[in-house]
């Protein structure tokens, strides 16, 4: 359940009763971006300016900024949440605010419920306000953020076959193991159970969006880390056309302030920028839309490498030894109209190709504790905090070629699959496919769709023609031919050893 919205027109009241300040801005609604910060009248920066008072267009105080060592004060003025941070448990920052943000969206309702509803409730004193109690009301509806955790199930239906479809599968499967951890543990506080469950104020489509809300809404500050700043947050992005940054002054405040050499006429929208070399994928993931003016030239592409391409008795051990799911990271950089270059980097993957007999150990230590560790030696060393580093270590191996021409051909193998799995979803692919033949899928979605499967397309081709012919001259070299002849007179033993 969701507290009712506040008109934007209301936000400057708010904003002046919090201490946040507007310097020659304003927040209103942008068409197509939902609301933004423009410029009211006026505003250049020098080039050479040094002020920081002459670029500062809107600052806000440390007090409201959200993140954990905010809620953890939060905390301390608010016995019944302490009890309830306590009992969920140490989390990672996103989890810690995502559950401050659950039991203010509650206070906010139970606020703004009319008075009948609230009699016979013994909650009224459950939850401290602050001022994100009444922020979350500027905050989007849910139906307005795009962000594919919050697609219907037509619409992530568009993304089988892309990077996103596992993505959004797993991270779907995280948010429900975490809100029901956080359901059957406050149901055990009876004062919590009463404001969250009793009356189903919250449920988990909250959980979702709150996660989505933080997402898209979360800057890293240089000193305070993750964490949400209430107004910075509708500043939209603009990647390299980006007019204005984030910073923390020496008040400690979170300051927006103008680039240098920046000139804004009245009614300009001031921008920021999300970051210039996020894939695709992850734009869309966390903000809910494409960058297509800097995904054009460089684009890139997150897919998991699958290790079960190589059959090996020791992938247990050589994944546990990584410590974490192998990844490829691949780019695609469109130089000029005929020159396109192709980078990729899979660290796991050459791990995975060395064998025991290229010299790789596994052997389980017990400390003077008793911990029992695993240890990785490769040539007699112990390597076991060089897992990611088997790139480098076996550069000055004696069959170094031919260990890299396992990688390259694993590493196409995963990426030929990928591209197949993402060929065999193409009924989007079809440039005379319109929003008409989707009609359960709202159009910003399906256009998101169909510009992330025409860039992943284009980076696996251009990946796999590239790994095709590294794989090629590797095949030339004079070791590598010798040592295919002495063992199978095959190139498939490199993918098979």
């Amino acid at each position: 359940m969701s507290p009712p919205r506040l008109p934007i027109e209301t936000l400057p009241a708010w904003a002046l009763l919090n201490g946040i300040s507007f310097t020659n801005t304003k927040v209103q609604e942008i068409t197509g971006k939902g609301f933004g910060l423009v410029c009211e009248n006026y505003h250049t920066v020098d080039h050479d300016s040094g002020a920081e008072s002459s670029s500062t267009i809107l600052t806000v105080p440390h007090d409201v900024v959200l993140n954990v060592a905010a809620v953890e004060e939060y905390a301390k003025e608010d016995k019944n949440f302490r009890q309830l941070l306590d009992a969920v448990g140490y989390q990672a920052p996103r989890r810690t605010i995502l559950l401050f943000l659950l039991v203010q969206t509650a206070l906010a309702v139970r606020l703004n419920e009319p008075i009948s509803e609230k009699e016979g409730r013994h909650s009224s004193s459950v939850g401290v306000s602050n001022p994100w109690t009444e922020y979350i009301r500027f905050l989007p509806k849910q139906a307005d953020l795009l962000v594919p955790t919050l697609w219907t199930d037509d619409e992530k239906s568009l993304l089988m076959g892309t990077s996103l479809e596992s993505a959004v599968n797993a991270k779907m499967t995280a948010l429900v193991s975490e809100f029901d951890k956080v359901r059957e543990v406050s149901s055990e506080i009876p004062c919590w159970n009463e404001l969250l469950w009793e009356h189903e104020t919250v449920q988990f489509t909250d959980w979702i969006f709150l996660d989505a809300i933080y997402r898209s809404r979360c800057l890293e500050l240089p000193r305070s880390g993750e964490s949400m700043v209430p107004c910075i947050d509708m500043v939209n992005h603009a990647g390299t056309a980006a007019n204005s940054y984030y910073d923390e002054n020496s008040n400690d405040e979170v300051a927006l302030l103008l680039r240098p050499g920046i000139s804004i006429s009245a009614g300009e929208e001031v921008t920021i920028s999300y970051g210039d070399a996020k894939p695709a994928a992850e734009m869309l993931f966390s903000y809910g839309f494409i960058d297509q003016t800097s995904s054009s030239v460089n684009e890139s592409l997150v897919v998991p490498f699958d290790p079960s391409i190589i059959p090996d008795p020791l992938t247990k051990a050589k994944l546990a030894a990584f410590g974490e799911p192998p990844k490829i990271h691949v780019s695609r950089t469109k130089k000029s109209d005929d020159e396109v270059t192709v980078q990729w980097e899979c660290p796991f993957a050459h791990l995975m190709v060395v064998n025991e007999e290229d010299g790789l150990e596994f052997a389980v230590l017990q400390d003077r504790e008793g911990n029992r560790q695993l240890k990785v030696f490769f040539l007699e060393e112990d390597v076991t905090d060089r897992a990611r580093e088997f790139e480098t270590l076996i550069q000055g191996h004696a069959l170094a070629k031919i260990l890299r021409l396992r990688v390259v051909t694993a590493v196409q193998q995963c990426l030929q699959n990928q591209y197949e799995r993402l060929a065999a979803n193409s009924s989007l692919d079809d440039d005379k496919m319109t929003t008409e033949d989707f009609p359960f899928v709202r159009e910003e979605c399906f256009h998101a769709a169909v510009a992330l499967r025409r860039i992943e397309s284009r980076i696996l081709e251009a990946a796999v023609e590239e790994l095709e012919r590294e794989k090629d001259e590797l095949l030339e070299d004079e070791n590598v031919q010798s040592y295919l002849g002495l063992n199978a007179n095959d190139e498939d033993v490199v993918t098979e050893e």
